[in-house]
């Protein structure tokens, strides 16, 4: 199989959903790819849906609803089918089309958004799973190449400004307000682009896993442009 992610270490690449949720991670894998390529029209899709709120969440029967080509019928055979696939597996997808996630700003020395590289955390055991259709993709990155960002010294310091209270209550208010999520990439850091049509599960920090947890972002999207986008 020719892609762009077989040489690299974290990256599993499989040929079909069953090898997608049935391997294993292990070692420095803590992302697995079904890689393909997909045919059909999304941006017909993307056209012919209307953005409600700046992350619209599009369901069966809206998708179902459209006139569509036969090369935008086949696009929508795909998405339903995949999520199909992971609702049968027990997962709770959404499709959703994006215009842009809600920044924060709050803080100037530390962003907790979704465009800050960061980790999913979870009490139960489970995996993220995403696929762009559309528009820009999400990018992860190897986690030997990012440093935690309450690791930081400049940035620990402000967050022990900011949360006045005693020392050993410290950590438990970093988690509290998911400041331990989220990663500063090193110097010379390489992240990998996810890229359109494939379908990723992605490694969560959990109480049962075996291997770190996968450190990803949301990208900044193209101008004028809406991403299509299936995550759980």
């Amino acid at each position: 199989m020719s892609n762009t992610f077989s040489e690299n270490d974290q990256i599993r690449v499989v040929s079909s959903f069953t090898d997608l949720i049935h391997t294993n991670f292990q070692g420095t894998t803590n992302a697995s790819c079904w890689y393909r390529n997909l045919d059909g029209d999304f941006k017909e899709i993307v056209s012919k849906l209307k953005l409600k709120e700046n992350i619209t969440e599009v369901n069966n029967d809206d998708l179902l609803s459209l006139q569509l080509s036969e090369a935008g019928e086949m696009a929508r055979a795909i998405i339903l089918n995949d999520l199909r696939l992971l609702t049968d597996l027990g997962a709770s997808p959404s499709l959703n089309l994006l215009k842009n996630y809600e920044r924060d700003e709050e803080l100037d020395f530390i962003s907790t958004d979704v465009y800050s590289f960061h980790v999913d955390r979870s009490p139960i055991a489970t995996d993220t799973f995403l696929c762009t259709y559309h528009g820009a993709a999400s990018d992860i990155l190897p986690n030997e190449q990012a440093v935690q960002k309450i690791l930081v010294p400049e940035i620990r310091e402000k967050l022990k400004a900011l949360h006045q209270g005693p020392e050993e209550e410290f950590e438990t208010f970093l988690n509290e307000n998911f400041f331990d999520l989220h990663y500063q990439p090193k110097p010379n850091a390489v992240p990998i682009n996810l890229k359109q049509g494939h379908l990723w599960r992605l490694a969560v920090d959990h109480p049962a896993q075996q291997v770190l947890p996968c450190i990803h972002r949301a990208p900044i999207e193209n101008d004028g442009e809406y991403r299509l986008l299936l995550i759980c």
